[in-house]
């Protein structure tokens, strides 16, 4: 197809050219082509525009003074029924489908965090239960194995609160728990927290590798014949039940903390109050955890452990995000989840799962919101 704009100046305004031959019709005296008028696409802002003047020869719709004008190349077909010979007809052009792009940038999420609202699961030491919050998808991860290598002594149990993306927690929740029992079972007892750090920065180092962006706060609870081994990463949190008393045993990593603050200022970091939360460089709300790439020179995997030997008044154990701790305390977790178990002729632990995560979203919370109950009597 070729394109021309008659100028006035052209040649095209001649009287003498063909274009203004008085003949009715419409087709160019070119065996091979018509010329379609377009003046009909531009708007009317005067009479100029659509009235033809009453001096013109031409009865065609096609003007020749149109500002605009298409030649098009095409085939012409002859009407085998018309009574006066045949009569050269246009064939329609076939339809132009010109695709649209979307303007909408989305994320792709992970396989598994499509379609999953609510995960829940229990076997015979534990429970959890999972349920997203206002984000299109849930972000949060859980680990659990007991009676591993045959021991049923021997058990690991995690939590993972991911943030930029659910790539990080997933990743903790496949990789953390080999990583830290392959430090622990090579070291000595009196080791056993540097080996769950060596755990955890061979986790952050893996992920760091894969060229993954996001991040995850973790909290992890070991069970080793009779000995807890208590770790996080971030905010998420572990609390103990001894005789219905609540002890924590974790301390959140936010900027807001002393002395994670000094510690970020030392690494020439800053932290600043963002809409009422502290955040390091004005961007993330908490000081540890796996990931974040872009902020990895302030924000370290490496955990805060603490080990304790599991007592006969040591009933439960809750690992749970923040969506949790940000609306229920400490002890009224506990009163919730020993209600459900404890001196009951049957016991329901993930029913007090649920209670717990459905109190959280009662009172206003739209994080994705992860609890799991570990019943210490189990694994002395």
């Amino acid at each position: 197809m070729s394109c021309s704009v008659a100028v006035s100046n052209s040649p095209v305004f001649s009287t003498s050219s063909s274009i203004f031959s008085t003949k009715p019709s419409i087709i160019s005296s070119s065996p091979d082509s018509h010329t379609l008028s377009l003046s009909h696409l531009k708007p009317s802002y005067s009479s100029s525009v659509t009235t033809f003047s009453s001096s013109s020869p031409s009865n065609s719709t096609s003007s020749p003074f149109s500002p605009l004008r298409v030649r098009l190349s095409k085939p012409i077909i002859a009407s085998p029924t018309s009574s006066n010979g045949p009569v050269l007809k246009r064939k329609r052009p076939a339809r132009l489908d010109i695709p649209v792009s979307s303007l909408t940038l989305q994320v792709p999420a992970t396989s598994s965090a499509v379609a999953r609202d609510v995960v829940e699961d229990e076997g015979d030491g534990f429970s959890v239960y999972c349920k997203r919050g206002r984000r299109e998808y849930m972000e949060d991860r859980y680990s659990a194995a007991d009676n591993i290598l045959g021991e049923s002594k021997l058990a690991f149990f995690g939590v993972f609160d991911g943030h930029g993306g659910a790539k990080a927690a997933e990743f903790a929740a496949n990789n953390l728990k080999n990583n830290v029992l392959d430090e622990v079972m090579t070291t000595h007892k009196e080791d056993i927290q540097e080996a769950v750090k060596r755990g955890y920065l061979n986790t952050d180092s893996d992920f760091l590798k894969e060229d993954l962006n996001g991040g995850s706060c973790c909290v992890t609870a070991l069970i080793n014949n009779g000995n807890l081994v208590v770790s996080n990463a971030g905010d998420c949190r572990a609390v103990i039940s001894r005789n219905g008393v609540a002890e924590a045993l974790t301390s959140d990593h936010r900027p807001s903390r002393d002395d994670e603050r000094d510690r970020i200022e030392t690494l020439g970091g800053y932290v600043d109050l963002c809409r009422g939360v502290w955040r390091i460089q004005g961007s993330l709300a908490v000081s540890r955890g796996i990931g974040d790439r872009h902020l990895k020179q302030w924000v370290t995997a490496e955990p805060e452990t603490k080990v304790l030997r599991i007592e006969p008044d040591h009933d439960l154990l809750i690992l749970a995000s923040d969506g949790l701790w940000d609306k229920v305390s400490n002890q009224e977790a506990v009163d919730i989840a020993r209600s459900f178990f404890v001196g009951n002729k049957k016991s329901q632990p993930l029913l007090a799962c649920k209670r717990l995560v459905d109190l959280s979203i009662s009172r206003g919370s739209i994080d994705d919101t992860s609890v799991m109950l570990i019943k210490l009597e189990h694994y002395i």
